[in-house]
């Protein structure tokens, strides 16, 4: 790992993580999967979320490092890293507080979720990506879902078979945006009524009438 990487992360420096961004990205691009590493095990430490000096320096290496990926194109290179840095985030507390202020770990998946899902049209990137955003559907964050729930309507623009296995995931999803307390009616059941709701996936979308598909109707 780049020196650099080694202290501002290794000794949680704050006052030298700015100085990364003086660093080429070449230069960095090599260590990029081992700097993700790290931060997952700072982020999943016991007192991250009240440690305000390892949030901000997790934030910005990641800004960094996000940075990098897209400048060197290497996504396809340190993508399982992201993804499990990503994946680890859903551990963790996601919903905001009554503030509506994004907890530590919906920060670090907001940002990193933009720099996966930006690259909706590499069928490698999202067979890594796909199942694990899925999951982040139903954990009580609004702009996290919506967000999700747009780049997955383009990942399936891309290829639509990725997504054929979490169907099911996706429609509950969706449903759940009714109410805070809808809970999924029985296959086949219609659910009467007038609904409006924000999918994520096209706009508003009007319901009338919908009707749960059956297991056998998902694949």
């Amino acid at each position: 790992m780049h020196h650099l990487f080694e202290l501002v992360l290794g000794k949680k420096d704050l006052s030298r993580a700015g100085d990364l961004f003086s660093l080429d990205d070449a230069e960095i691009e090599g260590s990029l999967s081992e700097a993700l590493e790290q931060i997952k095990i700072i982020s999943s430490s016991s007192d991250y979320q009240t440690n305000d000096n390892d949030q901000a320096v997790v934030e910005i290496c990641i800004t960094r490092i996000t940075t990098a990926i897209r400048e060197t194109s290497s996504i396809e290179k340190h993508g399982k890293a992201l993804v499990a840095l990503w994946e680890s985030c859903l551990e963790h507390n996601l919903k905001p507080s009554g503030k509506d202020e994004d907890t530590p770990h919906a920060k670090i998946a907001s940002d990193i979720m933009s720099c996966i899902l930006q690259n909706y049209n590499r069928p490698p990137i999202m067979a890594l990506a796909v199942p694990v955003a899925v999951k982040f559907l139903q954990r009580g964050n609004k702009e996290l879902c919506r967000n999700m729930s747009s780049y997955l309507s383009l990942a399936a623009i891309t290829k639509a078979d990725l997504l054929a296995d979490h169907t099911d995931a996706i429609v509950k999803s969706v449903l759940q945006g009714i109410s805070p307390d809808w809970t999924p009616p029985s296959p086949g059941e219609a659910v009467q009524g007038q609904f409006h709701l924000d999918t994520g996936f096209g706009g508003i979308c009007p319901f009338k009438n919908i009707l749960v598909p059956c297991e056998e109707q998902l694949h």
